[in-house]
């Protein structure tokens, strides 16, 4: 099974997300990268933002960014868990 994967840019440390990448990085079951640039620059400059799957997760803080990552990660294994049934029901 292919672990989700959480990207982080470097660039948006500054807003504290290596708070949460530190944090994630200790689980297992979540695949961590830092990249120097995610080529999202806009979002980057304004407030705290990681790719979760490939998808923009952003809030206007850290903590709020945490909780949207943990929601999001939920909601991408319950979308994995029903594609698997589908896949299993044909």
């Amino acid at each position: 099974m292919l672990k989700p994967m959480v990207e982080f840019c470097a660039s948006n440390m500054h807003h504290g997300t290596d708070e949460i990448m530190n944090r994630l990085e200790l689980d297992d079951d979540v695949e961590v990268i830092e990249y120097g640039c995610l080529g999202n620059c806009g979002e980057c400059y304004l407030r705290p933002f990681a790719l979760v799957d490939g998808v923009i997760v952003a809030a206007d803080n850290i903590q709020q960014l945490d909780e949207a990552i943990k929601l999001a990660l939920v909601a991408q294994k319950a979308d994995r868990e029903a594609l698997d049934k589908l896949l299993d029901d044909l």
